[in-house]
């Protein structure tokens, strides 16, 4: 998706919600710019958030970052707190903050101002008016209410909908013979809205690892808006034990398009239901080092894949 551009506080004002996927709330947010690095990093933390600066200070000076700005939502007191701690850890590893500010009821305050260069009683601002916020919409970011309302947006369906699910997945699960499996998943792969008995088939064939990664290198990482909803759709019909593998495609998807805030709750929803599941504790660690998405690109092609899985099982036998 295209990178938003951040010039000004009321840019950065406007851009957090659609870099997280949500608006935010008692949060600190930590975007580094500039560098060696392409495009922009977001950090959210919970406040207070003091003892995570060090930490978030060393990630983005780690990704070559040069420049940064710390946005605080929430009371005066825990914003300032938590900022400043912020600041003198970016200042130390290399990655000033340009700007800190407190965003709170419409109204933004800068935390760096010793003068009277900002009204006592904040610059008021509109996200929904800015040019950016249309140019992200635009773009395809979405920013939803908040966090509960994103980690919503992947959670099981339920009432009639789960019941036919349920009574669909056991149908695969009698039925399930091997065949030409491969085959079968690149075309659910082109359809936008497969049944309820296609997706239950789906997710028994992703538990292959091979048939799961041939899904996921045919992630559109350029432009995966279709991959997203596809794999949501897919993640919120299959039954829970075969929730990590749609739930790690659709973390990937999300990571490509640089939606952080999507990639991270998508992993919870496969970690819940595996913590041990191998894509999704590597995609976990890769955000987690703050990892650009341009840095994780897989630029493999099937055959590339069938001449992997060919040279691995050849030095297991």
């Amino acid at each position: 998706m295209t990178p938003l551009v951040i010039r000004s506080a009321q840019d950065a004002i406007a851009a957090v919600p659609y870099l997280l996927g949500f608006h935010p709330s008692r949060s600190l947010v930590v975007i580094g710019f500039e560098g060696r690095a392409h495009g922009t990093c977001a950090v959210r933390l919970d406040l207070p958030s003091c003892d995570a600066a060090g930490r978030v200070a060393a990630l983005l000076a780690g990704n070559g970052f040069a420049r940064s700005l710390v946005l605080g939502y929430g009371p005066p007191g825990e914003v300032g707190e938590s900022a400043a701690a912020m600041q003198a850890a970016l200042s130390s590893a290399g990655v000033p903050a340009a700007e800190a500010i407190r965003v709170a009821d419409g109204r933004w305050w800068s935390l760096t101002c010793d003068d009277d260069c900002c009204p006592p009683e904040g610059t008021p601002y509109d996200v929904s008016a800015s040019v950016l916020a249309a140019q992200a919409t635009y773009a395809g970011h979405v920013a939803l209410a908040d966090r509960a309302e994103l980690v919503r947006s992947v959670q099981p369906l339920d009432g009639p909908a789960r019941a036919a699910m349920r009574e669909a997945t056991t149908r695969a699960e009698k039925r399930h013979t091997t065949g030409d499996d491969l085959a079968y998943v690149l075309t659910l792969l082109t359809r936008p809205t497969p049944t309820d008995d296609e997706v239950a088939r789906l997710g028994i064939l992703l538990t292959d690892l091979r048939i799961r990664d041939e899904a996921w290198i045919r992630i559109d990482e350029e432009s995966p808006g279709a991959d997203i909803a596809f794999w949501r759709n897919v993640l919120r019909r299959v039954e829970e034990p075969y929730a990590p593998a749609p739930a790690s495609l659709l973390a990937f998807a999300a990571y490509s398009a640089g939606d952080g805030g999507l990639a991270n709750v998508a992993l919870e929803r496969a970690l819940d239901a595996d913590p041990a599941y191998s894509m999704a504790v590597l995609l976990r660690e890769v955000i987690n080092a703050g990892i650009p998405p341009s840095k994780v690109r897989l630029h493999m092609t099937p055959d590339q894949l069938a001449a992997a899985y060919y040279d691995q099982h050849r030095e297991a036998g």
